[in-house]
């Protein structure tokens, strides 16, 4: 869909395509009122500032939607399917695969949630390095990172779904 059909699609519509992004209330509400953009670097300043003020509650709602690391999402939903492409590079050798599975299993018993990080463009590598280091972040810090991430999917997704037609 191009920007100006996003303008101009029904609330509904829109709040569905949104959803897909990032599954939040507030943020997908924030973005559909806002409409129209004037461009689509309108409509990312917007959906950036709006996921910069998640709530922890929020947080967990989203996250809720979020498969492992290294798990693939199942499913035929767009977002599944967006799970599935951002994960493209962390196919890997047994031995890494066990470290992320390991990883995630720790994570998950010390902060209680599902190790979230935008996976689009990194190697199971990478993001096993990243699991490992933030192994050590405080909750509080942790919780700043998570944010950070599911704003970084969010608006990657949103790119996907709306395009820039000049």
């Amino acid at each position: 869909m191009d920007l100006s059909e996003f303008n101009a699609a029904r609330p509904a519509r829109v709040a569905e395509l949104l959803h897909q992004c990032l599954d939040v209330q507030r943020w997908v509400d924030e973005l559909v009122e806002r409409r129209p953009f004037p461009s689509m670097g309108d409509l990312i300043q917007s959906a950036e500032r709006a996921a910069g003020q998640l709530s922890p509650a929020e947080i967990e709602q989203a996250l809720s939607h979020h498969p492992r690391i290294g798990e693939r999402a199942a499913g035929r939903s767009v977002e599944a399917a967006f799970s599935r492409s951002e994960q493209s590079l962390v196919r890997t050798d047994v031995a890494v695969s066990d470290a992320l599975r390991e990883g995630n299993a720790a994570y998950e018993e010390r902060f209680g949630r599902v190790f979230l990080i935008r996976a689009a463009g990194r190697s199971a590598e990478e993001i096993l390095e990243q699991l490992r280091e933030r192994l050590h972040n405080a909750p509080d810090a942790e919780e700043v990172v998570v944010g950070r991430e599911l704003k970084e999917i969010a608006v990657r997704r949103l790119e996907q779904l709306v395009e820039d037609v000049a």
